[in-house]
């Protein structure tokens, strides 16, 4: 007889069913019925392991920043300068390939979404957000540092490039078949090379 899931696994499951049912209906739409069928478990089982679908959500973004963190260290792994750190995070959020996965960019940008007209939401982007930006900075500095340029420009340069990659996010999921195929990554990291090289030491 298989073992039944603990309850950290079926909140991961339950998790997994809000990311599926953003990605399809948005977070307004996805209701606790839909949540269920995604994860493919009954409606009461995720009564019983979260008391608000705003719960459900706070734990999505938690996981989907897990995920991207997941990727920027694999991508990292073989990373030796300042810049290959940072351009690891490039690709981590931007590139093709290897940890790839839409329905999580999907995800995202529903949250996104949703936080314009949620306060609640708001909140929770707005800190996962402030969590990317603060580890962008960090490695903007290290690459400035290492090839002797000044740090006046960090904070500009970071937002420029979180806004960025949101952009990038909102027309993969809005219009796939409109841009260049791989553009993102290798156009950010090019924008990056020549903004810095124009910055005076």
């Amino acid at each position: 007889m298989a073992n039944r899931p603990n309850t950290e696994e079926r909140r991961a499951q339950i998790v997994n069913g809000l990311l599926l049912a953003i990605a399809e209906h948005g977070y307004a739409k996805a209701t606790i019925q839909i949540i269920a069928r995604k994860a493919g478990i009954a409606p009461g089982l995720v009564h019983y392991h979260f008391t608000a679908k705003a719960e459900i959500l706070v734990e999505l973004v938690k996981t989907l920043a897990e995920i991207f963190r997941a990727r920027y260290t694999t991508l990292a792994a073989s990373a030796v300068s300042p810049e290959d750190h940072l351009f690891a995070y490039v690709n981590a959020r931007l590139a093709k390939g290897v940890g790839e996965n839409p329905a999580v960019v999907g995800a995202w940008v529903m949250i996104g979404s949703e936080a314009v007209r949620m306060p609640e939401v708001q909140m929770i982007y707005q800190q996962a957000i402030g969590a990317e930006l603060a580890l962008l900075k960090e490695l903007l500095a290290a690459y400035l540092t290492s090839i002797g340029k000044p740090l006046n420009s960090v904070d500009h340069l970071a937002a420029s490039i979180i806004s960025l990659m949101e952009g990038a996010f909102q027309i993969a999921v809005g219009a796939p078949d409109v841009m260049p195929t791989g553009y993102a990554a290798t156009t950010t990291i090019q924008l990056i090379k020549r903004y810095v090289g124009a910055v005076p030491n």
